[in-house]
């Protein structure tokens, strides 16, 4: 290790220390609530649909599973959280939250937006974008560091239809695309439709399909369709992960897998469409050498949406 390399991570420490401190991490409650800082992220996390039950809080959050146990125990006595049998999965209890919840994590999603609005109120657009930019690497490389011994390593990839899974991946994409840009019954029926079509030609050795496996349960979904752009085109469809389970190496194994097919079969080109604002997908896109080349204002889901088309060509001398 150089002397650049041991200043630059003191230099990182450092910073790190002091954003814990003046993002309040060091105080007993957090972002204006009357909650613990686990109890506030936990709040977060199953708002925003990134947590259903508790295996996905425990992975999220990276606790143990008997702190997660006691934590959701206080927020549902305390009236934020309620507790379901999941009806796809009868092991499960889905995690939702009520009026309280609703309400308290409005008031923290208002108190963090004028914390960060204050901090950067000074400073130019370019330099709020360097700074956006610069802590998602850093999140990223953090994580990047327990990808190995994450739920990730014990998911399994598997090729092809079986019984059951056109179901499984229409509702994780319905749910997933009505609560983050709010599509209902218009886009979950083309997109019934769409997969009846695919799976109808799957055989056609221009197409794959991969699924993601979890203590038995497919957790996400990946399609190459190597026919309905033309010869030589690869359409990436149907990318998604269960939720909780996002930023723990599933995707990017699924996707990896898709690409390394289309490679194979000598597919020029990879495309894929998707909407702005889903920024994770983006970055991931990005990482595996996609790359932005059109957009425009689309209805056709339902919905008014900024439709995003993404390009990826075929890396010389696969």
């Amino acid at each position: 290790m150089t002397t650049t390399d041991v200043l630059m991570i003191e230099r990182i420490r450092d910073v790190s220390r002091r954003l814990v401190r003046e993002l309040g991490f060091m105080e007993t409650t957090l972002a204006g609530a009357d909650l613990s800082p686990s109890a506030v992220h936990a709040i977060i996390e199953i708002g925003a649909g990134r947590a259903t039950n508790a295996r996905d809080l425990t992975q999220v959050l990276r606790l143990e599973k008997s702190t997660i146990s006691r934590l959701m125990k206080n927020l549902i006595a305390d009236g934020y959280l309620t507790e379901q049998r999941d009806d796809c999965d009868t092991r499960m209890k889905r995690l939702e939250l009520t009026e309280r919840g609703q309400a308290c994590l409005a008031g923290i999603t208002d108190y963090a937006i004028d914390q960060v609005a204050g901090a950067i109120s000074s400073l130019s657009t370019r330099e709020a974008a360097t700074i956006a930019k610069g802590l998602e690497t850093y999140a990223a490389a953090l994580a990047g560091l327990t990808e190995q011994s994450s739920q990730a390593v014990q998911a399994t990839i598997s090729q092809g239809y079986r019984p059951g899974i056109v179901g499984r991946m229409l509702q994780m994409h319905a749910e997933y695309y009505a609560r983050t840009v709010g599509f209902g019954s218009a886009f979950e029926t083309r997109l019934a439709t769409d997969m009846g079509t695919f799976f109808s030609r799957l055989e056609n050795e221009a197409n794959g399909f991969w699924v993601a496996d979890m203590d038995g349960l497919p957790v996400g979904t990946i399609a190459i369709d190597g026919e309905d752009l033309g010869k030589g085109i690869a359409h990436l469809r149907w990318f998604i992960t269960a939720e909780g389970l996002r930023g723990q190496g599933i995707g990017k194994r699924l996707i990896d897998t898709a690409l390394r097919f289309a490679d194979s079969r000598g597919m020029r080109e990879t495309r894929l469409w998707t909407f702005q604002g889903l920024d994770a997908a983006k970055h991931l896109y990005e990482r595996v050498g996609f790359e932005l080349v059109e957009e425009k204002l689309g209805q056709q889901w339902g919905s008014e949406v900024l439709e995003q088309q993404f390009l990826r060509v075929m890396p010389p001398h696969t």
